[in-house]
């Protein structure tokens, strides 16, 4: 049975400032759990489910759970270490990947967010890239962090399919350049991206909804692009002053996959 103690230091991991320093993190319900299971690069330390939970999952927790660390604990203690409200009885603490000072290659088709601040937003992304199969996602420096649990939860797992690499300088783009990437940069001033070839080689990049990309990356782009508000005919057919960036991504993820 595992201590009052234990319990209270796996119940801080709610606050960033204890994962970071302990490189752990928190993700809340049963996919999400199956989700981290099943990836060589997240180690999980500890499962956490309820009676109740046990009860109604006696196959689950006898066939994937058996490999793990599990622990029985009390409702009350469970919800004390969770951040959800209604959570769903199982809960597990995993590591941080081990990553490289600077993140190494995996894909040719590279997302770039900045200064993106809403983890729903930040989750989202994540998962419509693990959709349309953009496996590397970069992060600028003032992002939402990571393994925020709210980031955790609107990804639906998908954080644990793709490599997600945080405080990436905008030095690594222009390496990037180098290496034959194009920079394209989404910008309410920009060229209609359908009007854009498809790229071989190319790092799309999304920014803060409210401020709009900086500029130093706009310096740093080859193209500045933009999802236009009208139809095929050419007739304008909104008035939303601008899209949300996660349906701005889904779209333009969709168009260059």
């Amino acid at each position: 049975m595992i201590s009052q103690s234990k319990l209270k230091y796996y119940s801080s991991l709610l606050q960033k400032k204890f994962r970071r320093e302990e490189k752990k993190f928190f993700a809340e319900g049963k996919k999400l759990v199956e989700e981290g299971l099943g990836q060589i690069r997240y180690r999980c330390e500890i499962i956490f489910i309820t009676n109740e939970f046990k009860e109604k999952n006696e196959e689950f927790v006898f066939s994937s759970l058996r490999n793990f660390q599990v622990e029985v604990i009390r409702t009350g203690d469970f919800n004390r270490i969770c951040d959800t409200q209604q959570p769903q009885g199982i809960a597990a603490v995993f590591q941080f990947p081990i990553n490289d000072e600077q993140p190494k290659l995996v894909s040719r088709k590279i997302i770039y967010l900045e200064n993106i601040t809403d983890p729903g937003n930040l989750g989202t992304i994540i998962r419509t890239c693990d959709w349309f199969g953009y496996s590397q996602i970069l992060l600028s420096k003032n992002c939402v962090e990571l393994f925020n649990p709210k980031v955790i939860r609107a990804s639906m797992g998908s954080l644990f399919h793709v490599s997600v690499s945080e405080n990436v300088e905008l030095p690594f783009l222009i390496n990037l350049k180098k290496l034959g990437f194009e920079i394209l940069c989404s910008d309410l001033d920009g060229k209609d991206f359908s009007e854009l070839e498809k790229l071989e080689k190319l790092v799309l990049c999304f920014s803060n909804e409210a401020d709009g990309p900086s500029q130093e990356l706009l310096n740093v782009s080859d193209y500045k692009i933009t999802i236009p508000k009208t139809c095929p005919t050419g007739r304008q057919e909104g008035n939303a002053e601008s899209l949300n960036v996660a349906s701005a991504s889904a779209i333009l993820l969709h168009y260059f996959s």
